[in-house]
């Protein structure tokens, strides 16, 4: 999945049941067993990086 918001770009990691979103500016979110509320986080991230 991918979301894009001028320069950052967000996307979906998985590591085993966990799922992580990461922007291309740095931004991690939080390890999710949830791939939806990791989805949210980075709609999120976006909403509010004011970029």
């Amino acid at each position: 999945m991918h979301a894009q918001a001028s320069s950052h770009t967000t996307t979906m990691t998985e590591r085993g049941s966990f799922a992580l979103a990461r922007c291309s500016c740095g931004w991690t979110g939080p390890a999710r067993r949830s791939r939806d509320k990791a989805r949210t986080d980075a709609a999120e991230h976006l909403r509010t990086s004011g970029s």
